[in-house]
């Protein structure tokens, strides 16, 4: 079984993905004027300018959200593995990627929020909607939603749950079935209060995690600020096979570090349009802007952390193409979080492992939130469009849904998670096929919505005025945005 699955996996995330996300990514960032950096002001200023409503969630809520399923294990284990693999000229293409995916990520988000509905007294939207809607292809919208209800619902909550009870169980010992109980009930107490709950739950813990993470690798960093300006060069040469040490990995290099880029910032795999598509906006693009920002967040400053945190200390290996060690800073220690337990033991020894592990928790929990809500869309969408069954039993279908996440949850804790993980994988590569060929085939609604923001913009409207007209821009099916201009008439 593991082989079949590891064989689909090995198609499924072949370069070619690689190549399409990175394609994808400069395309738009070309088609936009790279909006992510003329932008940059507007998207920060957007952050704390949204208001939630009844059906709605706020600007600064839905990023965080989106943030809660971007910033995960990845963020540690992911960087560590890429700098053992690729050397530490990785991280240089991790930030590349992270660059150009912002163009993706406004795309995809944007997208979300033209063709949301309101279903349940609340927003709902993300690439099954806008694929159906703007594509006119419904088998394809809901292939989509298979796969995502499958990966994210059913594969990778346990793949999640179990770093958590590992890194708990290493630092405090605490057996794992413990640590599975105390996750289910924690999760099961947020999943059941809705996207409101999860945004707001989501809005307390992101910001805390991810600068309480970034304040420990700034610290060990001013520990060692005289080694900063070799380590940056020596990024810098690695990325471009100028480091001799580094020169015969250059392919493993750009490969890793595009790949992880690419896997923890999720530009155009569609799991940040979900939440994207539930915020409160008068305009589309506004939300778009702040989905592009949300991939700087991830990849530019937490996984900047963990990288600067690691290669500042010595606290790495490096594999090369012939299975010899290039690097052996750390003998005898595997790939993954014990990079960064052993780079924050530099500064306090002793504490590497406990933070860590707080850390995990933090980043993986917040995944499990976020993974339930993209799943609950897509369950929503397939209910709707196939099984059309009363509103009742929709609800009934709704609380299966909770109760197999928290079964998959529990069953990661106090199992190994390696199937779960494979398995996801291919929902997660199969959803970014789908999605990164939809995007490109249908930006035009986006880039319109850009175009007339900016326009606005120019007319000296104020941002809060700034309004959205599809039937003025000849966008099509953007059913909700019009019956919203026909109320406020």
């Amino acid at each position: 079984m593991e082989n079949v699955v590891n064989g689909i996996n090995s198609v499924i995330w072949s370069n070619w993905l690689i190549i399409l996300c990175l394609g994808t990514g400069l395309y738009f960032s070309f088609r936009t004027r790279f909006l992510q950096v003329r932008h940059i002001k507007e998207m920060v200023a957007l952050l704390v300018k949204g208001k939630k409503s009844e059906q709605g969630i706020s600007s600064f809520q839905a990023l965080c959200t989106a943030l809660a399923g971007r910033i995960g294990t990845g963020n540690i284990a992911g960087v560590a593995t890429a700098i053992a693999m690729g050397g530490p000229g990785a991280l240089f293409w991790m930030w590349a990627i992270a660059f150009l995916g912002a163009g993706s990520a406004f795309v995809e988000s944007t997208l979300a929020q033209i063709y949301k509905e309101v279903d349940d007294g609340q927003y709902r939207g993300g690439p099954a909607y806008y694929i159906e809607k703007c594509m006119g292809l419904k088998w394809y919208a809901c292939l989509f939603a298979v796969a995502t209800v499958l990966a994210t619902g059913i594969f990778l909550p346990g793949v999640q749950s179990n770093s958590i009870a590992i890194g708990i169980e290493n630092a405090f010992g605490v057996d794992t079935w413990i640590s599975g109980i105390f996750v289910v009930a924690l999760l099961g107490l947020i999943i059941f209060g809705g996207i409101k709950r999860i945004s707001s739950a989501a809005e307390l813990i992101v910001p805390f995690m991810g600068a309480a993470y970034i304040i420990m690798a700034l610290v060990i960093i001013a520990f060692n600020i005289e080694k900063l300006p070799d380590v940056l060069s020596l990024i810098f040469r690695s990325a471009f096979g100028g480091e001799q040490a580094f020169a015969g990995i250059l392919g493993s290099t750009i490969a890793w570090g595009v790949k992880r880029g690419v896997y923890s910032n999720e530009a155009g795999q569609g799991t940040g349009p979900q939440a994207a598509a539930a915020a409160e906006v008068s305009h589309p693009a506004k939300q778009g802007f702040v989905q592009a920002f949300s991939v700087y967040v991830d990849t530019l400053f937490v996984c900047s952390a963990t990288g600067f945190m690691i290669l500042i200390t010595g606290s790495y290996n490096v594999l090369g193409n012939g299975g010899k060690m290039i690097v052996e800073n750390l003998p005898g220690v595997e790939f993954g979080p014990a990079f960064t337990q052993t780079a924050v033991d530099t500064l306090v020894p002793g504490f590497g492992s406990s933070f860590v592990a707080v850390a995990l928790f933090f980043f993986a929990f917040t995944t499990l939130m976020a993974y339930y809500y993209i799943a609950e869309v897509n369950l929503a969408y397939l209910y709707k469009k196939i099984l059309k069954g009363k509103e009742g039993s929709k609800k009934f279908v709704i609380l299966g849904l909770k109760c197999v996440l928290l079964m998959a949850t529990y069953y990661g804790c106090i199992k190994t998670a390696t199937l779960a993980w494979a398995l996801g994988d291919i929902g997660v590569g199969l959803m970014a096929w789908l999605n990164i060929i939809a995007i490109l085939i249908i930006a035009k609604p986006a880039l319109i919505a850009l175009k007339d923001y900016e326009e606005q913009q120019k007319n000296k409207i104020p941002r809060e005025n700034i309004k959205f007209d599809p039937i003025k821009l000849g966008i099509k099916n953007a059913d909700f945005w019009v019956e919203k201009n026909k109320k406020q008439i």
